[in-house]
């Protein structure tokens, strides 16, 4: 099967030796609950033949269900030519199945190598920081994990710049290493963490970043512009508090962002992945996909890239400040 297309650019994920394509699938509610097996394939298959090395999960997608059907197809593609990761964080009920303590870190990156038919995983994420664990022990986990061949890389999800450099500092002063990469959230609404909190970080650790996000559950497609229709993410149940994203004044700003994107000959969706994508901080931008056409249509964010200058970056502030 094809793969490494030559559209698709790839990133250093900060200054790792790991390269990802710029555009990535991640499983978070759409595989395993909103979508079947058999479109799921096709999904991953067809974004695999388009460059996408870079496929995100997590213990908690579909109480792993996500991870279950996604490794079955990664299974059938070149394990070298795939990066695969897992976030450890909500497990199950007992007391000893959610957090970062390092029983269930080492039972969680266990259960998800056998969940996605893998040997190792190249990504390790803390979901969630952890008051209740000590950082030392968080770190030291992790690090026995990739000494062990497990994992290659550990990195964190939504953690503060502050709870990051405290990680760091465990990491040096017992020689080990610290989380290489961050998995914030980030889009044309969501900026501060990504472009100004974790600054620091980029320049004295060299962090990547895989956001999230980049739609903010599909409200910045337009998708959203006049209610919310049937088989749409937030129309997902059990997925109703995703509602609060959705103001009216969202609704405006994102319809004003229109005119722009039928000037540059795009979708909204389009424009505000390659937005995401223009920031040279960002090592990838996790999309989410429900069938074959749209990892197609957010791939050709690609071709939008290049028009993201000063001009347009400013048009599109305007328009959201209206």
């Amino acid at each position: 099967m094809a793969f490494h297309d030559s559209k698709m650019q790839y990133r250093q994920m900060g200054r790792s030796g790991l390269k990802l394509s710029l555009f990535s699938i991640g499983s978070w509610v759409t595989y395993g609950k909103q979508v079947d097996a058999a479109r799921t394939r096709t999904c991953l298959l067809e974004a695999y033949e388009h460059g996408v090395n870079y496929f995100d999960h997590a213990e908690a997608y579909a109480q792993g269900q996500a991870e279950l059907t996604c490794g079955r197809v990664l299974a059938e593609l070149r394990r070298e030519d795939l990066v695969i990761s897992s976030k450890v964080f909500w497990g199950g009920q007992g007391p000893n199945d959610r957090g970062l303590g390092r029983k269930h870190v080492v039972e969680a990156c266990h259960a998800a190598l056998g969940r996605l038919q893998t040997d190792y995983l190249d990504l390790f994420f803390c979901h969630r920081p952890d008051p209740a664990t000590p950082v030392e022990e968080i770190v030291r986990t992790m690090n026995r994990l990739i000494a062990q061949g497990k994992v290659l890389y550990w990195g964190t999800s939504e953690w503060s710049a502050a709870e990051l450099q405290e990680a760091w500092l465990v990491a040096d002063r017992l020689g080990l290493e610290g989380p290489a990469v961050e998995q914030p959230q980030y889009n044309l609404f969501v900026r501060e963490r990504v472009e100004v909190e974790y600054q620091p970080l980029y320049e004295q650790r060299g962090m990547g970043t895989t956001t999230w996000s980049p739609l903010l559950s599909g409200i910045l497609s337009g998708k959203y512009d006049h209610g919310i229709p049937e088989g749409t993410r937030l129309g997902v149940a059990g997925m109703e508090w995703l509602q609060r994203e959705l103001t009216e004044e969202r609704r405006e700003q994102v319809r004003r962002l229109a005119p722009l994107a039928t000037e540059l000959g795009c979708s909204r969706a389009q424009l505000a992945l390659a937005w995401c994508a223009r920031n040279p901080q960002v090592s990838t931008v996790i999309t989410g996909a429900s069938r074959p056409g749209q990892v197609v249509e957010n791939l050709g964010a690609l071709a939008v890239l290049d028009r993201m200058d000063q001009e347009v970056l400013a048009r599109i502030d305007a328009a959201l400040a209206g």
